[in-house]
């Protein structure tokens, strides 16, 4: 695997803007009544994830990028619930694919959010493991 420079190398935000970029074009097909409410709530949800990931990769420590992934997830969330509506209601004809997206990102957050969190606890169980000294030979 290839070294991860930025948030850029991530898989999950590369998924997570493509999600977006696709929230953004289907939102415009929205029946004219909802393009100022479900609309706006819709790309704000979309562009949160990758932003938040970003974000949290940028700052300092672990427990601070955990906390943005946790953040982007929730707003994963969000949409999902937005289109699970779009969906009942058959506002978008894309709907049920754009679900599937949205669980694929969901699971690519959840395999960083369990990455970070295992080397997270392997990086503190060594340091906190006694080390055995050698006695110098006679």
């Amino acid at each position: 695997m290839d070294k991860i420079v930025s948030h850029k190398d991530l898989v999950a935000w590369q998924k997570a803007v493509t999600l977006a970029c696709k929230v953004y074009a289907a939102s415009r097909q929205l029946p004219r009544d909802e393009r100022f409410g479900l609309q706006s709530q819709l790309r704000r949800a979309a562009a949160s994830i990758p932003c938040n990931i970003a974000e949290g990769s940028a700052r300092r420590s672990r427990a601070e990028f955990l906390q943005f992934l946790y953040v982007a997830r929730g707003s994963l969330a969000e949409l999902e619930t937005q289109y699970t509506i779009i969906n009942r209601l058959a506002l978008l004809g894309d709907a049920g694919a754009t679900l599937e997206e949205i669980a694929h990102v969901g699971r690519l957050l959840n395999g960083l959010i369990r990455s970070l969190v295992t080397s997270g606890r392997t990086a503190h169980a060594r340091a906190c493991t006694p080390t055995v000294r050698r006695s110098a030979a006679p």
